[in-house]
């Protein structure tokens, strides 16, 4: 077997091959162009059972993988602290791009269960759209906390309730009450508002078609108490796929809700992990928050935690940790489902836009 590592740069990909002890067979580079991608495929075809191993740096090797996926050939990623290693481990010394994407290699071939990259399909498009809703709100919030002290120049006695500034009834308000004001303190409040409503609209927009993706291939993870369609999607854009966890715990290091052991002689003790993917846990605690005021078995288990000792620190962290293994059986019983799905079904089912194509199918 054949293992070609790939060490990519945005204006280069420079790939090593290796046979099944590590011994380096050829050496290609090629611009990171689309000419440079059907040279590495017409170079692929001279290696029977080809494995291809990439730098874990999507932003760089996003559209390498879709067209080594397209063709046929598995690909995995390596993160880079598992190159640095094997780095150190070789005997040829420095840092260059085939030294880089021979670790590459090596470490694909000694590594299980590297993560397999796959095409993009709805959980990227949750993500991206996630991402874009987070920075239109930061605008937007930036925006009314200005147009806020130019409305209190303009009029001190005008009072505004707080979260007020997306309500269309208000801006329209707003608008009528200065429209008559001269002075640029007037005018620029007046932009600020048009361009709080335009945000407004674009950010409700992205909320109703992220309500329509999660429902459509997550409804069990809807189902989990406290996480609304918001934080379903965080979970599930940054997430990309429960099945790449071994199991629940490991899906609880991942966003940082499994504790970290400290041992210290004879006693073995836990401390909170800092690290873990932030927005996940972020979400998690959202949804722990959210079922300690509606009540119901999240409050109830939190009230047990209360009663046996631990402070309502350790009780939140407590529950934010069981509610990331309900949201990993969640998101498995989902994947499960699409998987088992027969293709008939679902295209009876599913109403994509014309000429769309379905990436995450094809995966």
């Amino acid at each position: 077997m054949t293992v070609v590592g790939i060490d990519a740069h945005k204006n280069w990909h420079t790939l090593v091959a290796v046979d099944d002890v590590g011994k380096r067979l050829a050496v290609l580079t090629v611009e990171a162009r689309a000419v440079g991608h059907r040279q590495i495929l017409t170079w692929l075809e001279q290696f029977d059972g080809v494995a291809v191993a990439v730098e874990d740096c999507r932003h760089l090797t996003r559209r390498l993988e879709a067209d080594l996926l397209n063709a046929g050939h598995q690909v995995v990623r390596v993160h880079t602290r598992l190159m640095a290693g094997m780095r150190r481990s070789g005997r040829e010394p420095g840092k260059s791009d085939p030294i880089d994407a021979e670790a590459v290699a090596r470490v694909a071939l000694r590594e299980d269960g590297l993560p397999t990259a796959e095409l993009p399909g709805a959980s990227r498009e949750i993500k991206l759209l996630t991402d874009h809703r987070r920075t239109l709100v930061a605008r937007r919030t930036a925006m009314q906390s200005k147009v806020r002290w130019f409305l209190h120049e303009i009029d001190p006695d005008l009072h505004i309730p707080a979260r007020a500034l997306r309500r269309y009834q208000l801006l329209d308000d707003l608008q009528e009450r200065i429209a008559c004001r001269d002075g640029v303190v007037a005018e620029i409040a007046r932009d600020l508002l048009d361009d709080i409503r335009s945000l407004t609209r674009r950010i409700n927009d992205i909320e109703r078609r992220l309500a329509t993706l999660v429902r459509a291939g997550h409804p069990s993870l809807l189902e989990v108490p406290g996480l609304g369609v918001l934080g379903a999607a965080m979970i599930v854009g940054e997430t990309a796929g429960a099945r790449r966890f071994r199991s629940r715990h490991a899906f609880a290091r991942f966003n940082g809700t499994a504790p970290i052991p400290v041992w210290s002689g004879n006693t073995v003790r836990v401390r909170l992990s800092r690290g873990g993917n932030r927005t996940i846990n972020t979400a998690l605690h959202m949804a722990a928050v959210t079922q300690l005021r509606l009540g119901g078995q999240g409050a109830a288990y939190y009230a047990k935690l209360i009663t046996t000792g631990k402070t309502r620190t350790e009780a939140l962290r407590l529950l934010r940790r069981r509610i990331s293994d309900r949201v990993f059986a969640a998101m498995s019983t989902d994947e499960l489902v699409t998987k088992t799905t027969p293709p008939a079904t679902a295209a009876a089912t599913a109403t994509p836009r014309a000429g769309a194509v379905d990436l995450g199918r094809a995966a």
